[in-house]
């Protein structure tokens, strides 16, 4: 039991700091997804206002050009080669010499104002990007006509994609129907431009996805090795937190066989006497009654030490072969007898010929308890009904049995030391309430499973699984 114990407490720990690393974790990691997501929709939501390219803005006097690579197609030299000075029209010329590491760019909108790009980056939804972003972007557009063809397809701020995979990208969102959304590592964003035509952004994310994966891959790994240290560090202090409790079990375990090897003498003491007595003066309903209450409490003194053995594991118990329907024949048919004097249903369903390996002994009074219990507790000219069978690789015993009435909340209990059902709790049916617990450890000693339910509050059925 303070085994079970123990386990159950590194589970519960276990459990909870497993539920406090993954909402962490989780909560984390969804944040920083957003936050990729987030800024990519601001970078194509600029794209769109602008015409699907950054250098629809005009930068501001004192700024340099950025590398050629990085012009608008169209930028040849003056004699018509690359490599040199950008030939603009005249009057044109969107820069100055100055700083180019601002990128402080600003736009004319329609009354001739100039729209400063560094006042968007600080103020809206832009607010989360820096200066460099329109040099770190990678993007590419796609635009349909209003009747599905191509109207032009814009790869070249990207080195990654060409004219072929672009469209392939964009067939595949155009026949989705989300605005916006992930394709392999590219954001996008789907709109109808004024003149009806449908535009696709696409943007590169491959960047701030590796990022996010390998931030996430990492969290994981951190949070297992934390998980493998606490589930370290619980396993020793386990042992130390129930040390008190397993000494106090001990105790309570030795005293209890202790005091029913105590117990036996004197009763077996006071059996004899009475025997005696009974050869002098005859039979008498006072010594009959002696001898009845004698013999119920040796039989709990014997339960007792039985259940204390019982808790100490499976060193007292002998496995063996053994023909689990034979016994199970041979004891329900002594309770057959029994049932009809108390003029009350007794059926059995036995499936023949199953072997089974464990002790035979306590799988006898087993059995014997189930039905005795059962046959106790059952209403006047009631049914009990005791089944066996093979599941898989082991055995279902199954003893049902109709009640008066039976509380559902009960049931929890009924295979706790000394519980009794308020019903139950009168000395016409005998018995301490432990049988079942008796039950229960003889199913743990066997690596088994037992539980009690009721489907309508007029009958119980106790199921025991035996591996």
């Amino acid at each position: 039991m303070i085994s079970r114990l123990r386990k159950r407490f590194i589970a519960v720990a276990m459990l909870s700091v497993f539920i406090v690393l993954f909402v962490i974790m989780g909560a984390i990691n969804l944040l920083n997804y957003r936050n990729v997501v987030s800024s990519a929709d601001t970078v194509l939501q600029i794209l769109k206002e602008n015409g699907g390219s950054f250098h629809s803005f005009h930068m501001e006097d004192g700024a340099n050009l950025p590398p050629d690579s990085m012009l608008p197609p169209g930028n040849e030299d003056s004699d018509g080669t690359d490599g040199g000075p950008p030939a603009f029209p005249e009057g044109k010329m969107p820069v100055e010499p100055g700083p180019w590491n601002s990128f402080s760019s600003s736009q004319e909108d329609g009354d001739g104002a100039r729209k400063d790009f560094s006042s968007m980056l600080h103020n809206g939804p832009q607010r989360n990007l820096s200066a460099e972003t329109p040099f770190e972007s990678r993007y590419f557009t796609v635009v349909y006509d209003t009747d599905g063809t191509v109207a032009s397809c814009e790869t070249d701020y990207i080195a990654a994609v060409d004219s072929e995979s672009a469209l392939a990208y964009a067939e595949s969102v155009l026949s989705s129907s989300a605005s916006s959304g992930f394709t392999d590592v590219y954001r996008y964003l789907k709109y109808t431009n004024d003149d009806g035509q449908t535009v696709i952004l696409f943007l590169d994310c491959q960047k701030s996805l590796g990022n996010f994966y390998t931030f996430l891959y990492t969290s994981i790994l951190i949070s297992l090795i934390g998980f493998a240290a606490v589930f370290l560090m619980v396993f020793i202090v386990s042992y130390r937190i129930v040390k008190p409790v397993q000494e106090s079990y001990d105790k309570q375990r030795q005293f209890i066989t202790d005091a029913g090897h105590e117990l036996k003498t004197p009763l077996t003491i006071i059996d004899a006497d009475v025997s005696v007595l009974e050869l002098d003066i005859g039979e008498n309903e006072w010594l009959d009654d002696v001898k009845a209450q004698t013999s119920r409490l040796a039989g709990l003194t014997n339960d007792l030490i039985y259940l204390s053995r019982m808790d100490e594991g499976n060193s007292r118990l002998q496995m063996i072969d053994f023909p689990l329907s034979d016994l199970a024949a041979d004891t329900v048919q002594s309770f057959r007898s029994r049932a009809q004097m108390e003029e009350k249903t007794f059926t059995s369903t036995i499936e023949p010929m199953i072997s089974y390996e464990g002790d035979e002994k306590s799988i006898q009074k087993l059995i014997t308890i189930l039905l005795d219990n059962a046959l106790k507790y059952s209403n006047e000219k009631g049914t009990v009904d005791f089944r066996l069978k093979k599941k898989g690789k082991g055995v279902e015993m199954t003893v049902w049995n109709t009640v008066t009435s039976i509380d559902p909340d009960t049931i929890s209990h009924m295979f706790d030391r000394f519980y009794r059902a308020d019903q139950s709790r009168n000395s016409s049916k005998g018995g301490y309430g432990i049988g079942l617990s008796i039950a229960s450890a003889v199913a743990a000693a066997h690596k088994g499973r037992i539980n009690a339910s009721t489907s309508d509050g007029k009958s119980l059925t106790i199921t025991v699984t035996l591996p």
